[in-house]
């Protein structure tokens, strides 16, 4: 597989507004653990397999383990996840998969449980970003080098 095009040299204002957002992304209060699993399970939905491979690496070095790692494409079945990294997820699955269902009341509740309205926001925009990589990533067919 090659890539496409690179949308980086093609559209390069486009590109720097994205990664305008990374950069404030970087900079949130969240959990940076948390924030990968946020990255790789939305990936893992998108099936932007870039994306995955990039953010796995991110968790591992900040001590994620391999058992987790595998166990998260199957989060709602495993014990290894905490109550508020279900409650993560679970907003994670359904904001990925919102053509399907909104965020359900519960799905919010949960959340609200375990963070501030402010996390939640910053969760939400963490899903949002990391879904528009994932798109841009599998609509150009990037390539880990």
């Amino acid at each position: 597989m090659k890539p496409r095009l690179d949308l980086q040299t093609i559209e390069p204002g486009a590109f720097q507004a994205m990664l305008g957002l990374e950069k404030y992304l970087s900079g949130i209060s969240l959990d940076k653990l948390l924030i990968d699993l946020i990255k790789i399970r939305a990936s893992q939905l998108n099936g932007c397999a870039y994306c995955i491979q990039m953010h796995t690496e991110s968790a591992r070095s900040l001590g994620e383990t391999e058992q987790r790692l595998y166990a998260l494409s199957a989060w709602k079945e495993s014990p290894l996840f905490s109550d508020q990294e279900r409650a993560v997820l679970a907003l994670t699955d359904e904001v990925t998969q919102i053509s399907t269902h909104a965020v359900t009341e519960q799905t919010y509740q949960h959340c609200q449980q375990y963070l501030s309205d402010h996390e939640i926001a910053q969760c939400i925009m963490q899903i949002v970003q990391i879904n528009s990589w994932n798109r841009i990533a599998l609509a150009t067919k990037m390539l880990m080098n």
